[in-house]
């Protein structure tokens, strides 16, 4: 995709107008789209990937309390809530022990899990075939136009016909991930890029086999990390520390269940149930922020606007997050002439964008630290293991940060 200041050729078929244009079919796009179409609202979300796609593609599954309500009070939660798990607490294997945080009992909340592509389904149901969005899937050289006049517009080559096509809008919505066109149409000028990167690999694995445990399972090994995170009844999301820019195929079936079983082994514990490896991929961890997450009429969201690395499972909860201050401002302004949400929406969002991401920086250390090769790493990461589960209010702490159930941001 190609981002062009100029207005689009004249050549171009069909001018339309609609007040909201959504670039990008991801969570946060589709629930902007659907709180638009909820208040009646014409808008459009062009996707560059095929419905099917985007309701088969593996992504995370840890969704926070807060966000679940949020998503329910839009009405777009309903299968969500019948069909999710509920997480109440979640534990630490470090030393040969196992140490469990109830952070149900501590605190009466919890964490849903559901995974995306589930979750996308949910959305792009909803917003097609419930409210009756209009979602054009599979476009092609998608291009944003004069962001900075208040004519701004979405030209995209028609995959049916191969002609171009352009949407004239009062707003663009820029949802369409790390690698869209939306975060390149930034003015190196007016925004800044703040980028982390953790120098570690992790190697994503899906296993066709049923959890071990009936929480997730962080495994601190000096070794490397290893994470269990149960996805469905038939489904395992495993993650192991690897060097960045691994090959997943230095990684067969053997030697993945074999370090598995080595960083997540404790006294008295059954082994991990193995299975069919069907997803391998690393995954370089790093972090970057967008300020402000405006220019002009375009606005973004989700992962356009900020990478988490999976470390601390925030990603989508974040994108949520944005969706709902965006969505909610949009239909502010265009129903009633209130602008107020628009003009504080990057700041809203950055509030808890930052502190999120520090709570990533925070955990990745107790994740890697005794696999550094620094033992005075090794030691501080243990000193703040063992205060987690020896000081009731480091344990608090803890837990307020993992549930994102802070009162301000």
């Amino acid at each position: 995709m190609r981002v062009t200041a100029a207005s689009p050729h004249t050549d171009a078929l069909s001018p339309q107008h609609f007040p909201v244009v959504v670039v990008g079919a991801g969570p946060a796009g589709l629930t902007v789209g659907a709180v638009l179409r909820a208040a009646h609202i014409d808008c459009v979300v062009l996707e560059t990937e095929t419905r099917a796609f985007i309701e088969h593609r593996p992504r995370a599954g840890v969704i926070e309390e807060w966000a679940v309500r949020g998503l329910q009070q839009r009405g777009l939660a309903t299968t969500l809530l019948e069909r999710a798990e509920l997480h109440t607490a979640c534990e630490f294997r470090f030393g040969g022990e196992r140490h469990r945080l109830p952070y149900g009992e501590l605190t009466g909340r919890h964490h849903f899990v559901y995974p995306q592509p589930l979750l996308v389904t949910d959305l792009v149901r909803e917003y097609v075939d419930v409210r009756g969005g209009d979602a054009r899937f599979a476009v092609r050289d998608v291009e944003l136009h004069d962001l900075d006049t208040d004519r701004p517009s979405v030209s995209y080559t028609c995959p049916e016909t191969g002609r171009r096509r352009v949407l004239h809008c009062d707003f663009v919505v820029g949802a369409d991930g790390a690698r869209g066109v939306s975060r390149a149409a930034l003015v190196p000028q007016r925004a800044r890029i703040a980028r982390h990167d953790y120098g570690i690999g992790w190697l994503a694995l899906l296993a066709e086999a049923p959890p071990s445990s009936d929480c997730v399972l962080f495994g601190i090994h000096p070794r490397g990390f290893a994470g269990h995170m149960p996805r469905s009844p038939e489904v395992t999301r495993y993650y192991l520390q690897c060097p960045p820019g691994d090959d997943p195929e230095n990684w067969p079936h053997e030697r993945v269940w074999a370090e598995l079983h080595e960083r997540l082994g404790a006294a008295g514990v059954p082994p991990l149930t193995e299975g069919k490896l069907i997803e391998k991929r690393v995954l370089d961890m790093h972090d970057y922020v967008v300020e402000p997450m405006t220019y002009g009429r375009l606005f973004l969201a989700g992962d356009a606007a900020h990478l988490v690395a999976p470390i601390a499972a925030k990603g989508m909860n974040l994108a949520l997050h944005d969706a709902f201050l965006l969505g909610d401002a949009l239909v502010a302004h265009l129903t009633e002439g209130d602008g107020s949400g628009l003009d504080g929406y990057s700041e809203a969002c950055l509030r808890r964008v930052w502190d999120y991401q520090e709570f990533s920086q925070w955990l990745s250390e107790v994740y890697h630290g005794t696999a550094a090769g620094d033992p005075f790493r090794a030691g501080t990461t243990l000193a703040r293991l063992r205060r987690l589960f020896t000081s009731p209010v480091a344990a608090a702490a803890f837990v307020e940060q993992y549930l994102g159930t802070a009162e301000r941001y």
